[in-house]
């Protein structure tokens, strides 16, 4: 097998979308080489815990209301070509991403890594929830099989806060600075929201050299 480490942020749209894409392939052809490992990078990593009002943070980045809808108009496009469903009006609030990062990390051991990222965006994208609050996290945390109760208590500590932001400064070390950044077989890194095509291509290379 051949493992695809995924930089991803859980608000980050374009990581939505690129997982959609990748995820057609996958499903193309279900004996492919891969073994996905989500790999966290912060978007926001000054953001407050308690995260801010969303129309506040995107018209600051963007330098205002006209700003914020053109920089969000291609990946509505692109979005709606991927056949994805974004409901941007439900998202009132910009989280921090670090304890829904925490809880992707946990997620890898207990062997349902893919399936929280999936239920995170799906929670932030298409439901509007704040994926900052523990509560959320916990409600994705049990419906992925994991034990909420134990997930809550960890988000209540500091376990593994440190070794998150020390990841994330890991990934900008070796060059990541944005997402999703792609790397296979941990040498070859694929930025970007790249089309199921690439990813079919991709796959082929690596089946006919065994």
């Amino acid at each position: 097998m051949t493992t695809l480490d995924i930089f991803s942020d859980p608000i980050c749209p374009w990581c939505y979308i690129g997982k959609a894409l990748l995820d057609r392939a996958l499903l193309e052809v279900p004996d492919h080489p891969f073994t996905l490992r989500w790999r966290p990078f912060l978007l926001n990593p000054a953001m407050p815990a308690e995260g801010m009002d969303r129309t506040t943070y995107l018209e600051g980045k963007f330098g205002g209301r006209a700003g914020a809808l053109e920089a969000y108009r291609p990946v509505l496009e692109m979005a709606e070509a991927a056949g994805l469903e974004i409901d941007l009006a439900a998202i009132s609030r910009t989280p921090s991403s670090l304890d829904a990062q925490r809880l992707i990390h946990w997620a890898d051991i207990e062997g349902v890594q893919t399936a929280v990222v999936s239920s995170l965006f799906r929670a932030y994208f298409r439901e509007g929830r704040d994926i900052g609050d523990r509560e959320v996290l916990g409600d994705v945390a049990d419906g992925c099989g994991m034990d909420a109760a134990l997930v809550q208590r960890l988000l209540a500590s500091d376990a593994d806060r440190r070794e998150i932001v020390e990841m994330d400064a890991a990934a900008r070390g070796m060059g990541v600075t944005a997402v999703p950044t792609f790397v296979v077989a941990g040498q070859h890194a694929v930025p970007g929201a790249q089309p199921t095509e690439l990813w079919l291509r991709v796959i082929a290379e690596l089946r006919a050299a065994g």
